[in-house]
Order: C-alpha cells, then structure tokens, then sequence
C-alpha cells in the first residue's frame, strides 16, 4: 500500500510543480511586458533597445519554465 500512495504522492508534486511553473512564467513575462511598455513611454527613443532586450529575456524565462515544466512530467512518470 506504501507504493501506491507514493506514487500518487508523485503524480499530485509533478502536476502541481508543473502548473506553479507555468503560472510563474506568465506572471513573469507579464511584468516584462509591463516593465518594457513603462520604459517605452518614458523613452520612445530607445524603443528598438528596450523591444530586443524584452524578447530575449522573455526568451530565457520561458527556456527555464519549460525546463521545470518537463522536470514536472518526468516526476510523475519516473518513479
């Protein structure tokens, strides 16, 4: 019985860290967004600067939540 409730132990952790980490990533990028339409209204000068450097590090957020997204499928699976 040990192993059973373990592995809906496994499945509840994997699913639920693989929600958090999605819900974290748009959280994250929303406030890149938001932090770079700020900028872009303060200085619409440097619009193309702050456009580059928002994509890529909406680039690395969603690099990293996908990372933790497939560490939370391969909890619920490997066991």
């Amino acid at each position: 019985m040990d192993f059973i409730l373990l592995d809906a132990v496994a499945n509840a952790g994997g699913a639920v860290g693989a929600g958090l980490a999605a819900i974290g990533a748009g959280i994250g990028i929303g406030q890149i967004g938001k932090g770079a339409v700020e900028a872009i209204a303060r200085q619409p000068e440097a619009s193309n600067d702050i456009r580059a450097n928002m994509i890529l590090t909406a680039a690395l957020v969603e690099g990293a939540a996908l990372f933790a997204i497939i560490v939370g499928f391969l909890a619920m699976v490997l066991k």
